[in-house]
């Protein structure tokens, strides 16, 4: 007896036709979603790390679009070659088991996949620092100066804090362009998370945490800001819209700001990476 399995109509042919369709489709298609997809994927290119996010979006859709290619192929080839013909009897397909070269061939290129994209987003994550929060002691420290500036979330706004303005606190997130930003994220009652969309920027907001992320603004644009996590009543009302502007108008800015808090600046608690409000407010 034949240790061989019957097959119909073409026998390993199937098998080519489908592959060669495959890399045909993909070799077509992948640099078409590189050229056209990549550049307006999320979130946008209003810092760097916003760009390098979209960079690596562009890799993985790329990575995707043949996997995509594959089941698409194989489908279509299926629904051709194999369907039922009118009034045919329905008949189980030969069983096919132990094929090493299909199973070895995916071992390795999964296992090739996924360390790719375990060494591309490490890299990424420590050649400029992050746009996601890292905790106290990031371990990925953009070189050079930076402006501070203290993210405070609370029920239902965010507040922000310039120490190297003498503590002055805004309701408005403003940013001057082409900059390293350090963004200290902290909460003053419950779980929040601090989202500037465009800026790439993405931290939780912890009462008694000071979650790090950094960011290099790029020219003059606006960024929406909002809670990305669940905090209450009012959540979807932590919505708001930062600016980044010239340097010169961020320093006018400032002016302004300072000029407008003066009366109740001195009633402010000094500047603390972190602040513990009283226990009666943090429970709402």
């Amino acid at each position: 007896m034949s240790s061989a399995p019957a097959t119909a109509g073409g026998g390993t042919d199937h098998g080519r036709r489908v592959i060669v369709a495959w890399i045909v489709l993909s070799v077509i298609t992948t640099p078409l979603v590189v050229i056209f997809l990549g550049p307006i994927l999320p979130p946008g290119h209003a810092s760097q790390q916003a760009s390098e996010q979209v960079l690596d979006n562009t890799v993985i859709t790329a990575i995707v679009t043949p996997v995509i290619c594959l089941l698409a192929v194989f489908f279509g080839y299926a629904l051709m070659k194999f369907r039922k013909a009118k009034g045919g009897a329905i008949v189980d397909g030969p069983p096919l088991r132990n094929h090493n070269t299909v199973q070895m061939s995916w071992i390795v290129l999964t296992s090739v996949t996924v360390l790719f994209l375990a060494a591309f987003g490490t890299y990424e994550l420590l050649q400029n620092g992050s746009g996601g929060g890292q905790g106290p002691n990031p371990i990925a420290v953009p070189s050079g100066p930076k402006l501070q500036v203290q993210v405070i979330a609370q029920q239902w706004e965010f507040t922000y804090r310039y120490p190297s303005y003498g503590g002055l606190e805004t309701s408005q997130l403003v940013l001057p362009a082409d900059t390293d930003v350090e963004i200290h994220v902290t909460s003053l009652d419950a779980i929040h998370s601090f989202w500037a969309y465009q800026l790439g920027v993405k931290a939780d907001a912890n009462p008694g945490n000071d979650n790090i992320a950094f960011v290099h603004t790029k020219g003059p644009n606006t960024f929406s800001v909002r809670c990305a996590e669940l905090c209450g009543l009012w959540h979807g009302y932590m919505f708001s819209t930062g600016r980044v502007m010239p340097a010169t108008q961020f320093a006018a800015w400032v002016k302004q700001q300072q000029h407008t808090f003066a009366a109740v600046h001195k009633y402010m608690p000094n500047y603390a990476t972190t602040y513990y409000p009283d226990p009666q407010r943090r429970a709402g």
